[in-house]
Parts: C-alpha cells; structure tokens; sequence
C-alpha cells in the first residue's frame, strides 16, 4: 500500500535550528509565527477563526531514519519509540496544538509554537475541547520526570 501526503503549507516560526527550541507548544509559550497556506487551499479556512486553538500536523522534514527505542529529551533512559514524542519516526508526522490569533488571506497568525522555521504543514484541524480533553489520564514514565522544562538538542540529529 502507498500512502502519499503533499503539504498545503509551510509554518514560520523564529527557529531556525532544532537545538533549543522548545519540545513541546506549552514550553513555547509566547511564542508566536504564521502559518501560510498554499492559495489553493486558502478558502479551506473560512470559519476557522471562530475557533481559540488549532490542531497543526506537519511533516518532520528535518529527522530522518528512526529508532524504535530512544532516550528522549525528558528521561536519561531508552524508552519505547512510541511511548516518546520524539521526532525521528517511521512516519515523521508531528502535531502541534497552539493558539490562533487571526486569520488574514491564507495566512493564520498562530502562538505558543515548538514547530521549526519552514516545516512543511499537511493539515489543519480545530482543537474542540469536547473532542480533545481528556481529564482521567496516565503519563506512564512521565509521571516520574520533575523537570519537565527542557528544550531540544541535538540527540535527534540525523
């Protein structure tokens, strides 16, 4: 089976390298960026700014070749890949929930972002808390990390 995605999208952000950025939206709190969307695409936003938040998935265009066990950026043991966020992914897909600050054309004005400068966007969903919000949850070996303030290094460079 073949399955092939095209990006609709680039998202600009300040981060131009992956050391140091942010791991996660709410460590990039703050932070702020656009997110274009090819014109062809553009009237795919019409009544998004009602919405506070929205749901980015994106293509990982920076990570190559993956691990199955990794340490990742908040723990110094390997864990199981898919029990991590971390970049490196057989499909490196990633999503990011963040802020919605306005719509202009087919430019949206987004914050609290830990996406780098130039990914490629595949998608674009509303964050609806109904949907989203979970309240009874497991962290699983998260639960032992105090420190959780952490940006990105370069463990994750191909």
């Amino acid at each position: 089976m073949m399955i092939e995605y095209r990006p609709i999208g680039l998202i600009h952000t300040p981060f131009k390298q992956r050391e140091g950025m942010p791991i996660q939206p709410s460590r990039g709190r703050g932070v702020r960026g656009t997110v274009e969307v090819a014109p062809e695409y553009a009237d795919g936003l019409a009544d998004l700014d009602g919405f506070s938040h929205v749901v980015l998935i994106y293509h990982f265009h920076q990570s190559h070749g993956f691990d199955l066990r990794v340490t990742p950026f908040l723990d110094k043991e390997k864990r199981g890949l898919f029990a991590t966020r971390a970049p490196r992914r057989p499909n490196a897909i990633g999503l990011s929930v963040v802020r919605l600050l306005g719509i202009e054309g087919n430019r949206i004005a987004v914050q609290d972002l830990d996406i780098l400068d130039g990914t490629p966007l595949l998608d674009i969903k509303p964050y609806v808390p109904e949907f989203d919000h979970r309240t009874e949850v497991r962290e699983g070996w998260l639960e032992g990390v105090k420190d959780r303030n952490v940006d990105s290094d370069d463990r994750f460079s191909s």
